[in-house]
Order: C-alpha cells, then sequence, then structure tokens
C-alpha cells in the first residue's frame, strides 16, 4: 500500500507541532509547590523579588548585610537562609512583630493582599537609623521648660536618702 507523500509530511509536522506545545506547557510538580522555607512573620506567598525588597530594608535601616542575621552553611559555603541558628533571627522577628503591632494599634495600619502589614507609622529606620543597635539616650533632666535662666547658680544638691 503506498503512502502520500503528502499525508506522511502533513503528520509529521502535525506530531512536531504537538511535541512542541507540549514541551512549553509547565510540568507537574511532585509535593507540595516551592517555597520559602521557616518563615515565621512573613507571609509564605512572597515572590523572591518582594522577599528580597523586605530583606533589602531590613538591612539597610540597620546598616547590616545578611549574614547579620543568617547563617552560613561551612560545608556548602553559603548562607543558610531557613537556619535558625543566630539569635538576631528571632530579635528580628520579635521586632517586626512589636512594629507591626505599634502600627496596627496607634496608626490604624491595615495588611495589604499578601498579609504584610502596609507602610504607615513607623518601620525598623524609625529607632535603627543605619545602626545595627540602636542608642539608649534618656535625656537629661531640666527644671521647667527649657531649664534655669542663663546665669542661674545651679540648685543644691538634694541631702542624702531623698
Amino acid at each position: 500500500m503506498p503512502i502520500n507523500k503528502k499525508l506522511a509530511v502533513i503528520a509529521g509536522f502535525a506530531g512536531v507541532v504537538a511535541l512542541s506545545i507540549a514541551a512549553s506547557l509547565p510540568q507537574q510538580q511532585q509535593g507540595p509547590p516551592p517555597g520559602y522555607q521557616n518563615l515565621k512573620v512573613l507571609p509564605k506567598k512572597l515572590t523572591h523579588q518582594q522577599l528580597g525588597k523586605v530583606m533589602d530594608m531590613w538591612a539597610t535601616s540597620l546598616g547590616v548585610h545578611c549574614n547579620f542575621c543568617h547563617a552560613r552553611n561551612e560545608q556548602t559555603n553559603k548562607m543558610d537562609f531557613p537556619s535558625d541558628a543566630k539569635p538576631e533571627k528571632t530579635t528580628a522577628r520579635h521586632m517586626f512583630r512589636m512594629m507591626n503591632k505599634i502600627n496596627k494599634k496607634f496608626f490604624a495600619a491595615q495588611k495589604d493582599s499578601l498579609g504584610m502589614m502596609m507602610m504607615s507609622g513607623i518601620n525598623c529606620y524609625t529607632c535603627h537609623r543605619g545602626s545595627a543597635h540602636p542608642e539608649v539616650k534618656i535625656p537629661e533632666r531640666q527644671r521647667g521648660p527649657g531649664g534655669p535662666p542663663p546665669g542661674t547658680p545651679p540648685p543644691p544638691p538634694a541631702p542624702p536618702g531623698q
């Protein structure tokens, strides 16, 4: 039985097109979809770009780099981002929760579609100002508005026990 050459070419071309389409379709994944591991205060549906923006904002606000909160895996010589080996990471989570509570309570901040607190009120930079450990400064006590008038002698010291 002779094969029609036109029919064979068309069938071959259709097969190539079908294989090309099948190869371009997304493959079904086995198991859960890929995502970030060990996110405890940030939404798990953040994209790589969104997570990068958050981490950049935190690093800039504290004047630090990734290794301030994240440990390095000595075997692979790469950052082990899911690891909780450094206490600074736990502190960052506490501070993030505190900031969100303050913004919600005092500035009526709402969450966006990702579950992130929308920018309002305070953020990391409010206190840190580019320093990993913000300065704790207690103001000097002044008498009255602005303190004593210029040229006034200092008050006598308080008696012991008072």
